[in-house]
């Protein structure tokens, strides 16, 4: 298993986002996602966590409401809302322009 890492700054927001365009979630099941699909690279703990998703909820990119878990257990579940899914398109292009300049840097002469 590959040692967990700090996320890194700006990320956090974009695999928050990317996680709940595949389906409402609570919060400790958004950190649990993030876990596998990084197998385990990437740890986020609730004190990142749960100001972070308050966070893109108060720019509108989120919307919660209590529910339940999949155990019964009372929850706040949140939702990608059509401007988090315009800001997860505008994210990834981000990302990704910066992930090929980093690349240059690393790999180019």
């Amino acid at each position: 298993m590959n040692k967990p890492s700090e996320v890194l700054q700006g990320t956090l927001d974009l695999m928050i986002l990317r996680t709940l365009e595949l389906r409402p979630m609570h919060g400790v099941g958004v950190a649990e996602r993030i876990r596998q699909v990084t197998n385990g690279v990437f740890v986020v703990k609730a004190g990142s966590l749960f100001p972070a998703l308050h966070r893109l909820e108060g720019k509108g990119w989120l919307e919660s409401q209590w529910g339940q878990t999949e155990e019964g257990r009372r929850a706040k579940l949140y939702t990608l809302t059509r401007a988090g899914k315009a800001q997860l398109a505008a994210e990834k292009r981000n990302f990704r322009r910066v992930f090929h300049a980093m690349n240059q840097v690393l790999e180019g002469e």
